[in-house]
């Protein structure tokens, strides 16, 4: 609205109110094509997101009933002695850009090998929970990725739909009425000047044919 208050009287304030106009719609025409753009790209990222949680899900059930199996068979203590080598799992996001938005791509999840001077787990259902926490541990990772995308992407087209509407609801009609008060006021301007060119005209004429007689 700065814009709108600071504008001069006559033709130099109604160009500047034409550009700003123009500016205004152009602008708005571009941000509710991002819009279109980030909401498919949105809907892509959360299908891609679901599917991610259903498979962490899946794996992870399929992980504690391996290990709830080794843990009846062995004990806690099985279950300590097996995890005790065992070193953490590094992940590494790979990023991208949407649009102007930065977000996860993807990651690369290293789970590390059991040392070959480890021992190994004293019953094979420990041997089925180590391999399928690994798995479940990669499949955490992509959807904490996919999520955090799905998420991000979504705040911006919250922002770039705010933008819009303030634009297209407040912004452009607040320009539009401005410029057409300064028309009005340029048109009665430029009326008033027509009456007092043509009163001075027939002034002037008059008095000349005064001092002719």
């Amino acid at each position: 609205m700065t814009g709108i208050r600071r504008a001069p009287p006559g033709r130099a304030g109604r160009m500047r109110l034409r550009h700003s106009l123009d500016v205004a719609v152009r602008g708005a025409d571009l941000l509710e094509q991002k819009l279109r753009i980030l909401r498919a790209e949105h809907r892509r990222l959360l299908r891609v997101a679901e599917a991610a949680a259903r498979a962490w899900e899946d794996l992870l059930s399929e992980a504690e009933s391996w290990l709830l199996r080794g843990l009846l068979l062995g004990g806690e203590q099985a279950l300590d002695a097996a995890a005790a080598s065992i070193a953490s799992a590094e992940v590494t996001i790979d990023w991208t850009v949407s649009m102007g938005v930065r977000h996860p791509a993807g990651v690369t999840t290293s789970v590390p090998a059991r040392p070959s001077t480890a021992a190994a787990p004293t019953n094979t259902a420990l041997v089925h929970a180590e391999a399928a926490y690994g798995r479940a541990v990669r499949a955490a990772g992509e959807y904490a990725a996919a999520h955090a995308a799905a998420e991000l992407v979504g705040a911006e087209v919250v922002g770039t739909r705010h933008r819009v509407r303030a634009l297209r609801r407040h912004w452009i009609p607040s320009l539009r009425e401005a410029l057409d008060r300064a028309d009005l006021a340029l048109e009665q301007a430029e009326h008033e000047d027509g009456v007092r060119r043509r009163w001075a005209s027939r002034t002037a004429g008059g008095g000349g044919s005064a001092t002719g007689r």
